[in-house]
């Protein structure tokens, strides 16, 4: 019997806890969660009376029965109880706001998600303790390296890191690679070395991830499959097969669980920039933030199967009239969002196939690299989809010196404006015109509300010299040089940009491999050129002067009749110009918010003055034994005063947050 009171007692206790959160809840004036105001409500009721009673004492009639003075008490035990609570709430609201932590449901729905988190937070310390970066971790700011062997040596260690990380870090490692406005050469050169390899899979997990994927074996659609992979890397790896048909046919199977591993990584990539941006400049200043969400984007897509199949059927429709170059034809039919399905290329590596190259002689070596870099400039320029990577991996070499574009998992994408701002900049780059360049490279960057033009400009003359130097190499130091202008002057590069800049970089390295001697900085010119006066034929004037005129039609239709108004109302002294105050409605809500808050704000000042003085004239007239009628009024005044200067202090921090 006495459990069982217990527990209607401690129910009873609850529900008016919670009944009494509801009514600080609407005294408060602020969207309060429930469990915080419920707790609140408890501990201001358990603690009211006793702080009460020891300020106040408790009075009783002489025999038990209810008084005026008993009933007094009793409200103002109530308000003062309401006090408390809103008082524990706005302590509460200025050390942990509410919101900043999980709710109990959700503590309870992610506690394995945050466990996992945690032991993949241990092992990257591990890995980074491994390599001797652990002085990074630490609070205090760790020495820097003075010199170049130094700095080469801590690249050495962050690739080596990185390598251990795992698929994400190994990507992010490689998009650093080409970020020359962001990090030092040393840090550049041993990134570039970073290769996404790891060791092959099992044939039956292999073969487990298409049977699920198709839903039936792969012998059932397929003539052959071999068991060996032609290459292996950490998100997926290659086999070979032949169709029913007898075409030769490609697959690229997703490694199972890397989804996953790369979601929890992209996480914790994601939480570290974010942390960055809450305690250092440099951090807000390149927008780290919002390249980590572009990095996050990119891999995710890379891992989506029906992207590379989307991109790949686009390029090879956009190469089929052009001689020399051709992409793979996808099988969409046998594709999926793990499984991609294509046509086997012939041809080697052109990372290989030095022995080819020397049989077709520098003049079809030097034709080869021009096709190259005639393709990625016309998919930059025309068609707005490019491939990013275009190492010599990605790219085969047949015996009569076509190429065969592999890999279109990771392909950028360019507006309109964007491509036309590029191609006024490489022709600018190409006519010598500096002005020309700084006005292009700021239609294609994120402008800065202050830029000082005369200096940007004579920067870039700087680098247009750079071009003009010509020889082998010249278009990466023309190209890093321009990475570190935009940097300097504050200007930030969009994501599709900075892929232009690192389409390019990448593809230098597979030029020169192509043939050594090639100037991608004389073509680069001659290439703007070209664009320029591509530009100025009738044909295209023509077409750019349709373009407008279908814009701006609907507004020349209505340009006469409007006309035509206004002109009347100024014959009729009619014409007025209106302009509306606070026609905005977050101009109207900011005004509201203050203007309440301005009044609560002095009426808790004035109930507090009005206290004050009732309390300083005296008890006045008696209500009760010992109990004057001001005194009442005054705590009643003093309550209110409390109330309305916390509901501005809980306004405040609740907008501050």
């Amino acid at each position: 019997m006495d459990a069982a009171n217990a527990v209607l007692a401690l129910l009873a206790t609850l529900l008016n806890a919670v009944v009494f959160a509801l009514l600080v809840r609407r005294i408060a004036g602020a969207p309060i969660s429930l469990v915080r105001a419920t707790v609140a409500a408890l501990i201001a009721t358990l603690i009211a009376r006793p702080v009460l009673g020891a300020l106040v004492g408790e009075p009783m009639g002489s025999d038990g029965a209810p008084t005026v003075a008993l009933g007094l008490y009793l409200a103002l035990l109530m308000a003062f109880s309401v006090v408390l609570a809103m008082l524990l709430l706005v302590l509460a609201e200025m050390v942990i706001p509410d919101g900043s932590l999980p709710g109990p449901v959700e503590l309870w729905r992610s506690w394995r998600s945050r466990l996992a988190r945690g032991r993949r937070y241990a092992e990257i310390v591990g890995i980074v303790t491994k390599h001797g970066l652990s002085r990074f971790l630490r609070g205090r700011r760790p020495a820097g390296a003075s010199s170049a062997s130094e700095r080469r040596e801590l690249a050495r260690s962050l690739r080596r890191t990185l390598e251990d990380g795992g698929v994400t870090f190994v990507k992010l490692g490689q998009q650093l690679s080409t970020r020359r406005d962001l990090l030092p050469p040393e840090f550049i050169d041993e990134l570039s070395l970073l290769q996404d390899a790891a060791r092959p899979l099992p044939w039956a997990q292999v073969h487990a991830a298409i049977s699920a994927e198709w839903g039936k074996p792969p012998e059932s659609a397929l003539a052959s499959i071999e068991h060996e992979p032609l290459g292996s890397a950490s998100v997926a790896q290659v086999h070979a097969a032949v169709l029913r048909d007898g075409t030769p046919v490609v697959l690229k199977v997703q490694r199972p669980g890397i989804i996953d591993t790369v979601d929890r990584d992209l996480d914790l990539v994601k939480r570290l920039a974010a942390t960055l941006c809450a305690r250092t400049e440099w951090a807000n200043r390149i927008g780290l933030r919002s390249l980590a969400d572009g990095f996050a984007d990119a891999l995710r897509e890379e891992l989506d199967f029906t992207v590379e199949l989307t991109s790949t059927a686009l390029v090879a429709t956009e190469l089929a009239g052009t001689p020399g170059v051709r992409a793979a034809r996808t099988y969409p039919e046998l594709s999926t969002i793990r499984v991609l399905v294509m046509e086997r290329l012939p041809g080697v590596p052109l990372g290989a196939a030095e022995p080819l190259l020397a049989r077709l002689g520098p003049q079809r070596r030097g034709e080869i690299a021009d096709t190259l870099l005639d393709v990625v400039m016309g998919q930059v320029l025309r068609t707005g989809v490019f491939h990013v990577d275009l190492h010599p991996g990605n790219i085969l070499l047949d015996d009569d010196g076509t190429l065969g574009l592999l890999d279109l998992g990771s392909v950028g994408r360019l507006g309109e404006a964007t491509r036309e701002g590029l191609a006024r900049l490489f022709g600018a780059i190409g006519t010598g015109s500096s002005q020309a360049a700084t006005d292009a490279l700021l239609d294609v960057v994120d402008r800065p509300e202050d830029v000082d033009e005369r200096a940007l400009e004579q920067a870039v003359a700087e680098v247009i010299l750079r071009f003009g130097s010509g020889g082998p190499g010249a278009g990466a130091a023309a190209f890093t040089a321009l990475f570190r202008l935009v940097s300097d002057h504050g200007l930030g590069i969009p994501p599709a940009v900075a892929a232009v800049f690192r389409a390019v970089a990448t593809l230098e390295g597979t030029l020169l491999v192509a043939d050594p001697s090639y100037d991608l900085a004389d073509r680069v010119r001659t290439i703007g050129r070209d664009q320029l006066g591509q530009a100025a034929t009738p044909a295209r004037l023509r077409e750019s002067l349709e373009r407008e005129a279908i814009t701006l039609l609907p507004v020349l239709r209505r340009l006469p009749r409007r006309l035509d108004r206004l002109t009347d109302a100024a014959e009729h002294g009619r014409l007025s110009v209106g302009v509306r105050l606070l026609a905005d409605r977050r101009d109207r809500e900011l005004v509201t918010r203050l203007w309440h808050q301005g009044i609560m704000t002095v009426l808790a000042a004035t109930a507090g003055i009005m206290a004050t003085l009732l309390f300083t004239v005296g008890p006045g007239p008696t209500v009760a034994p010992g109990i004057g009628l001001f005194w009442v009024l005054g705590a009643t005044m003093l309550c209110i005063a409390v109330v309305l200067a916390l509901r501005v202090l809980m306004a405040v921090l609740r907008r501050s947050e």
